[in-house]
């Protein structure tokens, strides 16, 4: 590490993330995300290759515009080609054409891209290195400089590739990144390069880590304990190929685990956020199991955990969830005890003792419904409404009496018509109505919502965001048992439920109860008796 302990962090989400399969950025999206960095606190943000499409160079005219309280915007690019002059090469022309303060191009480090890839001579390599280099810092730049291959390069030829470090260095290169494109080398590897490197170059040095062996991360925080001051890689880790190392994790570490100097606890309680943001707009849901930000990064299911942490969190926590933004989560399955129970008790403000016979009674029915196949972990709505309606002063908001659905199909698969009637019963009044569908749930769903807007106006404030089946395991084909998973909001809140029969439309209905029963409930509305 930085004698200072100090380590700056180099975003490459817009231009390297952006090269992840199924990934796609417009240009609004990248201004919105280069927003949220600099609020994060990262120091450099990587906008894209000016000199390769449009979107780039209009990215980079437009954040001339836009106040960043921190971060420098940096534009990226390549050594001039073989043949050409530095100060005609368009892609190098480009890069100072784009304005951004900082300037980021890669050359080659390993004799085999040179000589079978490029075709030029290892001397021709270091020439091409040495005079981009000292162009762009002749135009004023910060210059950052990446080295590609630089691993495979050393493993191979490792006076070679340190000589490619000489002529960057040479050139002016403010830094000297060591770049694992291949992502295929081990912590030990990066260690042994990076203190040859810090023996021979006395410009500061960095980090880029791919994930092609699933040890971005580690190889990153193993550079960065060796010397290295700067850090390279991607919200959640995309890229091409199997991504970046992912500086949701990476930041973490730092801070938490190796106590650099990167960003303050303020800040770094932004993660999820972060995180969460850059997956939305994916449109790609944030991994349950992904460190420190996932969903499942502080849940616990087991009886003997839950137990352990009502005692003292540090028990099966390896951080403060609240220190990364993000939160503890009890988790209800048949492998719970009652000790999860009266955490969820707790939770949801209804009291428990664990001891309790109500507790063991609790824990029996929800391992039955378990074995029937319910899931609670997706649908904590339901498991709340459960524990609720064991109470003696619980008032259902409704009752379904019967419902009927009709499905007729005329000519084509897509010209057909569902319709659904149902009766509900609130309190001693009863409405019986109908309603249209695309499909035989979304018209239970309308004719639901219709029969209930009478009683209940905050009905139709709640949304239904997800719809799920799944046929449960056993021997009977079309007639097994099936789970439906329904996720539904209301204003900033989201919920799951969950419903299961061997009747799809059955389960779909149950489901669509709960989300229901549970929106009216956290809608502050009162059951009408």
């Amino acid at each position: 590490m930085a004698a200072n302990g100090q380590v700056s962090i180099y975003d490459t989400t817009l231009r390297d993330g952006s090269q992840s399969e199924d990934v796609q950025f417009t240009l609004e999206d990248k201004i919105l995300v280069a927003e949220h960095l600099d609020r994060l606190g990262v120091d450099y943000i990587e906008g894209g290759w000016p000199g390769a499409n449009p979107k780039d160079i209009e990215f980079f005219r437009r954040m001339r515009d836009v106040s960043l309280a921190h971060s420098r915007i940096v534009a990226f690019g390549s050594t001039r080609k073989s043949g050409n002059r530095t100060m005609e090469d368009p892609v190098l022309r480009a890069l100072v054409d784009a304005g951004t303060p900082v300037v980021t191009i890669f050359g080659k480090s390993w004799s085999l891209h040179v000589e079978d890839i490029l075709g030029i001579t290892r001397l021709a390599n270091l020439e091409m290195i040495r005079e981009s280099c000292d162009f762009l810092k002749q135009a004023g730049r910060e210059l950052v400089y990446d080295a590609e291959h630089f691993f495979d390069g050393f493993r191979e030829n490792p006076d070679f590739a340190l000589d490619t470090l000489k002529s960057a260095e040479e050139g002016g290169a403010d830094w000297i990144v060591l770049c694992d494109t291949n992502g295929g080398s081990m912590p030990w590897e990066v260690e042994r390069a990076v203190r040859e490197v810090k023996k021979v170059i006395r410009a500061p040095i960095g980090i880029h880590a791919h994930n092609d062996s699933e040890l971005a991360v580690a190889n990153s925080l193993t550079a960065v304990r060796c010397g290295a001051s700067q850090v390279h890689g991607t919200i959640n880790g995309i890229g091409e190929r199997c991504g970046n190392a992912n500086l949701i994790s990476v930041l973490a570490d730092l801070v938490l685990k190796l106590g650099a100097s990167v960003t303050s606890a303020r800040e770094l309680s932004r993660l999820r956020e972060v995180a969460s943001f850059i997956s939305e707009i994916q449109n790609r849901p944030l991994p349950k199991n992904q460190p420190f930000v996932g969903d499942s990064a502080f849940a616990h299911k087991a009886g003997v955990h839950v137990h352990a942490i009502r005692k003292n969190r540090r028990a099966y926590e390896h951080i403060l969830p609240e220190a990364v933004g993000n939160t503890q989560r009890i988790l209800l399955s048949e492998h719970s005890g009652r000790s999860n129970l009266a955490e969820k008790a707790r939770e949801y403000g209804i009291p428990l003792d664990s001891d309790s016979p109500e507790a063991q009674k609790m824990l029996s029915t929800l391992k039955s419904l378990e074995h029937e196949g319910y899931q609670f972990e997706g649908a904590e709505a339901s498991f709340e409404l459960l524990m609720r309606s064991a109470s003696r002063d619980y008032v259902p908001y409704f009752e379904i009496d019967f419902f009927h659905v009709r499905m007729e199909q005329k000519g084509t698969f897509e010209d057909g018509l569902s319709e659904a009637t149902i009766r509900v019963r609130v309190g001693s009044s009863t409405e019986h109505t109908a309603a249209l569908g695309n499909g035989p749930v979304n018209a239970l769903d309308n004719a639901l919502r219709k029969a209930l807007g009478t009683f209940y106006a905050r009905v139709n404030a709640i949304n239904l965001l997800d719809y799920k089946v799944r046929v449960l395991a056993g021997a009977h084909g079309t007639a097994s048992r099936v789970r439906v998973l329904i996720e539904s909001s209301m204003d900033s809140r989201k919920w799951g439920t969950v419903g299961v029969s061997e009747n799809v439309i059955t389960a779909s209905l149950l489901a669509l109860k709960d989300s229901i029963d549970y929106g009216l409930l956290k809608s502050g509305t009162a059951p009408r008796g």
